[in-house]
């Protein structure tokens, strides 16, 4: 298997993690006073950065309709900003972009 699938399996895993900590949340209020569940779904968030910045370029290029970038961004927010992290804005996040970026992956 080339390197960019397993990095792309490897993301697809981290968000199935997500999704699974945060099943049966019903809002940002809960999700942050769930303090394991908030600091295990930012620590994916940061597996779910790094992962994006191992992809080769080639591919990333290949797969431009995904915004690499912007979740490199997001983890460096998370892992340098840590007590300025909004979780009403990590909780939309996890309603609104993650669905999209699973469908986006496992169409890869």
């Amino acid at each position: 298997m080339h390197k960019d699938e397993s990095i792309v399996l490897l993301m697809i895993e981290t968000i199935d993690k997500i999704r699974d900590f945060t099943n049966g949340l019903k809002n940002a209020e809960e999700f942050e006073k769930d303090v394991k569940t908030f600091d295990a779904t930012i620590m994916n968030f940061i597996i779910l950065g790094e992962a994006t910045g191992k992809l080769s370029e080639q591919f990333k290029e290949l797969h431009s309709n995904i915004d690499w970038r912007k979740i490199y961004a997001f983890r460096n927010v998370l892992a340098h900003d840590y007590f300025g992290i909004y979780p009403a804005e990590v909780w939309e996040i996890i309603q609104k972009n993650l669905p999209m970026l699973m469908t986006d992956l496992k169409s890869i």
